[in-house]
């Protein structure tokens, strides 16, 4: 089994970071709150230099911030994308970006939920258990314009739902009931100011 999929394709090795984010700037990370996390996001319709760009630079500023996925919104850009870096529950790793996502409906018969913790780098700081199916298929497209199709399981298909639903203008938070929601903004208010301290130290180190 190889222990890489890059774009949805095995590959035989990878380096620690994608090649994009040697190419990229870090940006600013939007936080829950601001309006463009919260509405859906416009579709991409312009391939090329300036979309090959952005996805650079969402690579370097997803690693900056130790995140597992990153979605245009969430560095401010109203365009429905992501990119991702990311492991599923056997250790293989997905590296990635997909271009106006739309996350299949699955059969009641491959529903699995699983109830586990999950982040967002726009929710510094806070981890709440969200019930996700242990599979996700994302179609869409790749920077180019070809279209594309990804699969995951385990933590990788949570990473896929959790990013298609912020181009669909959903924080996880939308997703818990009103006192987990509660419980996840105080853990904002006590762990942001460390988040952003580590962020800075990356950004540093550059």
């Amino acid at each position: 089994m190889p222990s890489v999929f890059v774009q949805g394709r095995p590959v035989e090795s990878y380096p620690p970071l994608a090649p994009e984010a040697r190419r990229g700037s870090v940006r600013r990370i939007t936080e829950t709150g601001e309006e463009v996390l919260h509405k859906p996001c416009r579709d991409v319709t312009e391939f090329g230099p300036d979309l090959a760009a952005l996805i650079d630079d969402m690579f370097l500023t997803m690693y900056i911030a130790d995140g597992a996925g990153l979605a245009a919104n969430q560095v401010g850009v109203d365009l429905r994308l992501f990119v991702y870096d990311c492991p599923d529950d056997d250790g293989v790793r997905h590296v990635g970006h997909i271009v106006n996502p739309v996350l299949e409906p699955l059969e009641a018969t491959e529903r699995r939920l699983l109830d586990e913790g999950e982040g967002c780098l726009s929710v510094p700081g806070a981890v709440m258990d969200v019930p996700r199916p242990d599979r996700a298929v994302v179609r869409g497209l790749d920077k180019d314009g070809e279209p594309l199709v990804i699969e995951g399981t385990g933590y990788f298909a949570r990473c896929l739902a959790h990013e298609t639903d912020h181009c669909n203008g959903q924080v996880y938070l939308d997703r818990l009931s009103k006192r987990e929601r509660k419980d996840a903004l105080r853990q904002v208010a006590e762990r942001r100011e460390e988040v952003f301290a580590r962020r800075a130290a990356r950004t540093a180190a550059l």
